[in-house]
């Protein structure tokens, strides 16, 4: 590791007689210091922003956008409360890192692009305001591929490249490379990210965090600045399972304001603590993707490891359906994706009336903020004029989608079929690239 993620000067002051260490801190690690009085949330704040001035700008990492000014004000705030109740919520004090696409009514909120600069939301994002009620301290925004367009590197025209605080000449992966760089390098304890089509689970493979990609319908996309609305969804980016599925039960459950989220409404749970379970593997049945793992541009170290971790599963007790086979996978697999940028955004922007930054998609371009490598993208989604339900075929919903509906249950007959409980392949099959490289394999799945 690089010096980066090594224990400043600052962080030093985190400790107590030895008891509490900041780096690699979770969520109960934390609660148990504030029971224990060797920490507190005001102590807390402070070390990682001290941290984020030592490290952030000065090393290059260039992971978050902007800090909240009033992260100690909002600390000070939950150190009374708790003074006062004795009772610790959720996230009682944990400051998390939140990507530049989820509306923050006191933040700026840009995805990216110089075109939103300074623009403040009307209110919260419903997982920001989630993570407020459970008493978080939303301490900054983080960088992300410009209008979420990449998953291979992160930058924009209102914040440039974050790097990977592993090694600071590659990329952490994109669009959520801010909130993994930030999380990963130990500037806040968790953080959220957007995933379309790898955004969370890319940055995550490429700075070795637990990246969740909830199921649509699990959690809200309300407030959060569309890429593809059919396929976008948020969730939790951790350094722990235990973090993720404490986050998750936070920010999950049924939201109005997405029609979407009412499929989830008896399935979501408050309590993803309960599932944690480390005989859990025991019996379990496990298929292995090999056509992903598998791919003729695969790293061979990489492949190595995920050899090793399909071991590690058989020595807790799974049983690995090694290659699991998908009969009529090439064929349901084609034409996933709908290109509805334009639509979608447009939309978005039209749901805030007055209040928005920017009137459509047309005003962004004419603009000119953005930065070079999305030029060409944003060209390409003006010429996309048929809204997706106009389109032939129609590009319909999740739950309503011909092509979604026998894809879903192509792979669930199989694994009903099979008696298999979970599917497993490696989120990337190649080292993260160097900065500016666009031409190394990627292996992005």
């Amino acid at each position: 590791l690089l010096a980066l993620m090594a224990c400043s000067p600052a962080d030093r002051g985190a400790k107590k007689g030895g008891a509490f260490t900041l780096e690699e801190a979770t969520i109960s690690q934390i609660h148990s210091a504030f029971q224990a009085g060797e920490l507190d949330c005001r102590r807390l704040v402070e070390h990682y922003l001290a941290r984020i001035s030592a490290y952030d700008r000065p090393d290059g990492l260039n992971a978050l956008v902007v800090i909240n000014p009033r992260a100690l004000e909002r600390a000070d705030e939950l150190d009374i409360e708790f003074r006062e109740t004795g009772r610790l919520r959720p996230l009682h004090g944990i400051p998390v890192i939140v990507k530049d696409n989820y509306e923050t009514h006191d933040l700026q909120t840009t995805a990216g692009s110089a075109a939103l600069a300074g623009w403040l939301p009307p209110d919260d994002a419903f997982q920001v305001r989630a993570i407020r009620e459970a008493g978080a301290v939303v301490l900054a925004k983080s960088n992300m591929a410009e209008w979420a367009f990449s998953p291979y590197e992160t930058e924009s025209s209102i914040a440039g490249i974050t790097r990977n605080p592993y090694d600071l000449t590659r990329v952490p992966a994109g669009s959520s490379g801010g909130t993994a760089a930030a999380v990963s390098a130990n500037l806040g304890t968790v953080g959220l990210g957007t995933d379309t089509g790898n955004s969370i689970r890319g940055p995550s493979s490429h700075t070795c965090l637990v990246g969740l990609r909830p199921t649509i319908g699990l959690t809200s996309r309300d407030g959060i600045l569309p890429l593809y609305l059919r396929n976008d969804v948020g969730g939790p980016m951790t350094r722990s399972v235990e973090d993720a599925a404490r986050l998750l039960g936070v920010i999950a459950g049924y939201d109005p304001a997405d029609p979407v989220t009412e499929s989830g409404r008896e399935k979501a749970s408050t309590d993803y603590l309960e599932f944690l379970d480390r005989d859990g593997l025991k019996g379990a049945r496990l298929g292995v993707l090999r056509f992903l793992s598998d791919a003729p541009t695969a790293d061979a170290e990489i492949a190595a490891l995920f050899q090793a971790a399909i071991a590690d599963l058989r020595g807790r007790g799974a049983e690995v359906i090694d290659p699991f086979v998908i009969p009529g996978y090439d064929r349901v697999s084609e034409d996933q994706w709908c290109d509805a940028f334009r639509h979608d955004i447009n939309a978005y922007f039209s749901s805030l009336g007055e209040q928005a930054p920017v009137k459509d998609l047309e005003e962004i371009v004419e603009s000119g903020r953005f930065a070079a490598s999305v030029e060409r993208r944003l060209w390409q989604a003006l010429e996309q004029d048929l809204p997706p339900e106009e389109r032939d075929p129609p590009h319909l919903g999740v739950f309503d989608d011909p092509r979604r509906i026998a894809f879903r249950e192509t792979i669930l007959s199989a694994m009903n079929l099979q008696g298999v409980d979970a599917l497993i392949f490696p989120c990337w099959n190649n080292p993260p690239r160097e900065i500016g490289d666009r031409r190394s394999p990627h292996g992005n799945n």
